[in-house]
């Protein structure tokens, strides 16, 4: 796995790839399915998705979380899903929550070894250049745990 953070004029970019050893029917069936998130989010996160894990995934659905931003600090987070090209990309968009811009491209390439799976992650932190200066290290750390124990997790389940 690939992992990398940039910064743009106040907007950060994460970059991961990861070579999964599965087909592209299971590895779009598994991302496509909401409730599967949980399961790739460490327990330190607080995450629980309140609404939105059931049925299929479409453009304009909602999907609502509980994470825990800081230790006994939970936090609201809405996303919705903006576009979707099946077994090709799909992408959500934080329409409330910790971040000030969160827009999640997630996309699927099948290749003779599998499924190479690209996440580009485009975020702004709240509160300007204060929010960069406090918690830019710190988010982008965190984000980095977060993708590190996703891929760990997506090594185990897909082999």
């Amino acid at each position: 796995m690939k992992i990398s953070i940039k910064k743009y004029s106040g907007i950060y970019v994460l970059q991961a790839t990861q070579q999964l050893n599965t087909t592209l029917a299971d590895a779009w069936s598994y991302f496509a399915t909401p409730a599967n998130l949980q399961s790739i989010t460490p327990e330190n996160i607080g995450f629980e998705i309140t609404s939105g894990n059931n049925g299929d995934m479409y453009p304009g659905k909602l999907i609502t979380y509980q994470i825990s931003i800081f230790p006994l600090i939970k936090n609201k987070w809405v996303t919705e899903i903006t576009h979707i090209a099946h077994q090709k990309y799909f992408i959500d968009e934080q329409r409330k929550g910790p971040y000030a811009m969160w827009h999640h491209e997630h996309h699927f390439e099948e290749n003779v070894k599998g499924v190479l799976m690209t996440d580009l992650v485009s975020y702004k932190l709240p509160m300007g250049f204060a929010g960069r200066m406090v918690a830019g290290r710190l988010v982008a750390k965190k984000l980095h745990d977060i993708f590190s124990f996703r891929y760990k997790t997506l090594q185990q389940y897909f082999g």
